[in-house]
């Protein structure tokens, strides 16, 4: 199980993002230059994230990007969910129609399980609890 570069740069930014919480909006070019990302990579990651309701875009001079909510009602389950279109890891975990063997399927359990474990753990950090690294969970 490999994590793509579009989720570790969405989670880069919307920890720098986080990180100026009430700041106002934070340029894109700023945290591109800071994280060494291309700013026209980073922008394909934020649409998406900005269309989930992870951020509010403001446009103009002064303009950027902010968190929609604080940092502490936004997890990592939300994130990953936007960047990698959705927490699941295998198609039949996601609709049983998907394989024609799922109804009988000895080892969809197995990944069910996984999956679920992932979505609790990644459910339980928030981006307060990274800022902070507080990350007992």
């Amino acid at each position: 199980m490999r994590i793509s570069t579009k989720t570790r740069y969405g989670m880069r930014f919307m920890i720098e993002v986080a990180q100026k919480w009430g700041q106002g909006p934070v340029p894109l070019k700023g945290i591109a230059d800071a994280q060494g990302i291309s700013k026209k990579y980073l922008e394909q990651i934020v649409t998406p994230l900005a269309a989930a309701g992870l951020l509010r875009v403001a446009r103009g001079i002064l303009g950027g990007y902010e968190l929609s909510r604080d940092p502490r009602q936004i997890t990592v389950a939300d994130i990953v969910a936007v960047t990698e279109e959705g927490l699941h890891l295998l198609d039949c975990t996601a609709d049983a129609l998907a394989c024609n063997r799922s109804a009988d399927c000895p080892s969809k359990g197995i990944w069910a399980g996984l999956e679920d474990s992932v979505r609790y753990y990644l459910e339980s950090i928030t981006l307060q609890d990274i800022l902070y690294h507080d990350l007992t969970c």
